[in-house]
């Protein structure tokens, strides 16, 4: 389990963002703060509209905030509810392409691009990482919905990124699979020392994964509580001590929703 000490300095560091779309529109996010940090997994939680995505969206440089603040390492790499793999691709040709992507994106000069040969490799090497090594010459519809989304991380992985945001991404598997990617997620995790920002429906799952679980209020959404989860890796959902923090949570989720429909 990676510890995190309150002294270590952020790897990202939100403050008081705002978003809207238009200055006659509603107002997403207001006066967000949030500190995240190196090897930290943090797990956000708030009902349905209260602007999760919207967040991960502007720290994976997708949209831009109204105003407030977002410093420390900005560059982090972005994991969808769906794989969105490339169908015509092979599972390591995915891989592939989101490393070239990344050197395009990061390297000054040609003569630092990785050769084909080395961009095979590594995209190997990152299958291997999620257990899935002998999938490379796949492509996506002769994989299991699980496996895809081990691809999803693998080629997350290859961006080099210090930050791994993940916008529900076991959601549409079932209860068996879901819970094995959650022992793959944590397995790499833990392996690479990623800090990772994880948003998700389901307050288990958050308390099974997260060092932190994190409560957004509805729109605007901005924090209104924060857990600690003191429980050690390896944990299991259907634990009692997870059960019972997952009751607390989804009581006071239940408030906010019902003091939102008023």
């Amino acid at each position: 389990m990676t510890i995190v000490s309150a002294e270590t300095p952020p790897i990202l560091e939100i403050s008081h963002l705002t978003k809207s779309f238009n200055q006659a529109g509603p107002v997403i996010l207001e006066d967000f703060n949030l500190t995240l940090r190196p090897g930290e997994f943090v797990s956000l939680v708030g009902a349905s509209g209260c602007g999760k995505s919207t967040l991960l969206n502007i720290l994976a440089g997708l949209d831009t905030a109204s105003t407030g603040t977002i410093t420390g390492s900005q560059k982090a790499s972005l994991m969808f509810q769906e794989s969105a793999l490339l169908p015509w691709l092979t599972a390591g040709q995915n891989i592939e392409l989101a490393i070239k992507l990344a050197d395009l994106e990061d390297t000054e000069t040609e003569e630092k691009f990785l050769t084909k040969a080395e961009r095979k490799a590594k995209a190997q090497e990152l299958l291997e990482m999620v257990h899935l090594g002998q999938v490379y010459n796949l492509r996506p519809h002769e994989l299991s919905g699980g496996m895809r989304q081990r691809v999803a991380i693998a080629r997350a992985l290859s961006q080099n990124r210090k930050i791994l945001l993940m916008d529900e991404p076991f959601a549409a598997l079932d209860a068996i699979t879901r819970d094995h990617l959650h022992d793959q997620l944590i397995r790499v995790w833990q392996e690479t020392g990623l800090a990772v920002l994880f948003v998700t429906h389901n307050v288990r799952e958050a308390v099974r994964l997260g060092q932190r679980v994190i409560l957004m209020s509805s729109r605007p959404g901005r924090i209104i509580r924060e857990w600690e989860v003191p429980f050690r890796q390896p944990r299991r959902i259907d634990s009692p001590e997870v059960a019972d923090l997952a009751h607390d949570i989804t009581d006071q989720l239940r408030i906010e929703i019902r003091r939102h429909a008023r």
